[in-house]
């Protein structure tokens, strides 16, 4: 069938797995909030947070229905949240945020996919300082002088407010992630989150320049997304992302 069909397929292949990859972890995250509390959204604030959050990532309500009756069934599967910190090229930092029910299998997977392109491990704490856990809301609506006064007015604590091709960005502490959804949500009723999210990001970028540099970036990415318990990847590296971000 030619060249252009295996191109496609393996595409499509690659699409398949991320696709899988997400509900997985959603389907984790979901879990443990309905088990944690009451198993339904409407008497459980952290699971129906953690439904609206899936559902923008267009995870189906198939994935979400069954990680919920598996919570209801009494399931005694238990995932526990762990961190792994590492240094890539040119020094570049990395986060990387597991949920798993087998702490010695991530350990041994995360190490194994950092060592693989030539990195290694950092001691706990190692990286981390370096970054900011932040909360983060791009919309229409408001520019950015109206935004700041909306949410000083709200008495919100914000970093920064970034207005660019008529769309505007908060930047504020993670811990004032709830106020300031209310106060835009209040000030806007109908407004629509282009970005809605809590997430970490560096105080200081690397630049990657060297062409063997930003491959083992790219690699080490794959490997990493390759590894089932990996949630979350946060890195230092400026301008680029992984191969399965560029193609969202």
């Amino acid at each position: 069938m030619g060249r252009a069909h295996e191109v496609r397929a393996a595409s499509m292949a690659k699409t398949a797995a991320a696709k899988s990859k997400l509900n997985n972890k959603w389907s984790k995250i979901i879990y443990m909030a309905a088990k944690a509390g009451v198993p339904d959204p409407d008497l459980n604030q952290p699971l129906k947070k953690e439904i609206e959050k899936a559902k923008k990532e267009q995870v189906t309500a198939d994935v979400i229905k069954r990680a919920i009756e598996k919570a209801k069934g009494g399931s005694q599967e238990n995932y526990s949240p762990i961190r792994y910190e590492a240094f890539g090229p040119n020094n570049s930092m990395f986060i990387i945020d597991c949920l798993t029910d087998n702490v010695n299998r991530t350990y041994t997977a995360v190490r194994t996919a950092v060592q693989k392109v030539g990195f290694k491990l950092g001691a706990p704490g190692s990286v981390a300082h370096m970054f900011t856990n932040t909360a983060i809301f791009s919309f229409k609506g408001l520019n950015d002088e109206e935004t700041l006064d909306t949410l000083i007015m709200a008495d919100c604590d914000v970093t920064d407010v970034e207005l660019e091709d008529g769309i505007t960005t908060v930047y504020a502490p993670n811990t004032e992630y709830a106020k300031i959804r209310q106060a835009l949500s209040d000030a806007m009723p109908d407004v629509e989150f282009l970005i809605d999210k809590t997430t970490l990001l560096p105080e200081t970028y690397t630049k990657l320049e060297d062409e063997d540099d930003i491959r083992h970036f790219h690699r080490l990415m794959e490997l990493l997304d390759d590894v089932e318990d990996v949630q979350d990847i946060y890195h230092s590296v400026e301008g680029l992302e992984s191969d399965e971000e560029d193609e969202e």
